[in-house]
């Protein structure tokens, strides 16, 4: 099997799992108890705190554990908005963009702002959409099916010179890009182990000192009483190893991953096939949308799956729906291309010889869409 679908998840790291067993064999003591038998569970939450916050240049005390990505959006724009109104964009995640839909039934204002051909943030329409209602932004860090990559740093100054709370969804750049919170001015950041090789149902949501935000999760005092529920100790500590060898490793991955990127390309290029790729120069190394003239992207997907090739049609997460996606239109992706699209998500343990051949492949079945 040739895996290429890593912007939905992406394998577990060895060194990782090694690092959950003995909190599930061994080590299983629940951490909020006070007897001994809990110290360790205790000592490996505050060693993955720092590990984790380390990774993103923030403090141990702003990294909340949750349980993914989802939760730790919902929690930004449900509680951190607190009765103001939110901003976002066009292309958000769905665990955005639903969480929106819910505030709007509550009676809150949402803004949606478009963006660029290229799925970046108009940021003058941004700015000239904030009023002395609104409260959050809530803009991605990368997107998950085009992999563009926001301006944050000025999209935080907009906000802040707003007197707005900054909120970004970085679960697809969380391990794959350099982020430090400090210097970007992040507010709250959302992300999820099982996009940087960590185990699936953990994450964090990162606050910077001082923001106030309430409890999401109400119950027991975990996570200062803000999110209440007992730790996932084995999760946490997975996440946090993965997280640290991505980081430490960023470099090398990254122009591993540039590298099949480009094959990719140069082979598409090469074929004749009509084709439009989606999105920025400026986008998480790997992540590759493209859109083939007069084709459908769900046939695509199921006869490279009969050659054992995972990729992903609109966005994985929403596989079930067919419709055309949102992302898609919003980029106003050509009337022609756009049911043709395809995503293509590469990851560090990708070889060069599986890229050639998923290529190969793929040039196959778009070649001869029509005679199979």
């Amino acid at each position: 099997m040739i895996y290429a679908d890593n912007a939905a998840t992406t394998k577990l790291d060895i060194d990782a799992f090694e690092a959950m067993k003995p909190f599930l064999l061994e080590e299983y003591g629940n951490a909020s108890q006070p007897y001994s038998f809990a110290n360790s569970a205790k000592r490996a939450l505050k060693k993955a705190r720092e590990a984790i916050a380390k990774c993103i240049g923030a403090f141990p005390d702003e990294i909340y554990f949750t349980s993914g990505g989802t939760e730790s959006d919902n929690w930004a724009i449900k509680i951190a908005s607190g009765e103001g109104d939110i901003i976002t964009s066009s292309i958000e995640h769905h665990a955005v963009l639903n969480a929106c839909n819910v505030m709007e039934k509550r009676g809150r204002s949402v803004k949606y702002i478009p963006v660029s051909r290229e799925g970046i943030v108009e940021l003058e329409y941004l700015e000239n959409s904030v009023t002395e209602k609104t409260r959050l932004i809530s803009i991605m860090y990368a997107n998950n099916e085009i992999g563009t990559i926001q301006p944050i740093k000025q999209i935080a100054e907009i906000a802040h010179k707003n007197n707005c709370l900054f909120h970004t969804d970085a679960v697809q750049a969380v391990g794959h890009v350099r982020i430090n919170v400090r210097d970007l001015d992040i507010d709250l950041l959302s992300a999820s182990a099982h996009k940087f090789n960590g185990p699936k149902g953990v994450g964090f949501l990162y606050v910077k000192r001082g923001t106030q935000v309430s409890a999401y999760l109400n119950g027991g005092s975990q996570e200062k009483g803000l999110r209440a529920g007992t730790e996932n100790v084995a999760g946490i500590v997975a996440m946090a190893v993965a997280l640290e060898k991505n980081c430490n490793g960023i470099n090398e991955n990254r122009e591993k991953i540039k590298k099949l990127e480009k094959i990719i390309i140069n082979k598409l290029d090469n074929s004749g096939v009509k084709y439009i790729r989606n999105g920025s120069e400026d986008h998480i190394p790997g992540n590759i949308s493209v859109s083939f003239k007069d084709l459908e992207g769900e046939m695509i997907l199921h006869r490279m799956d009969i050659r054992k090739i995972c990729i992903a049609t609109g966005a994985a997460c929403d596989s079930v729906n067919t419709n055309i996606s949102h992302v898609l239109k919003a980029i106003c992706v050509p009337e022609e291309y756009i049911k043709g699209t395809i995503r293509i998500s590469l990851g560090k343990d990708n070889t060069e010889q599986e890229i050639k051949t998923l290529t190969d492949e793929l040039i196959k079945i778009v070649s001869n869409a029509d005679c199979m």
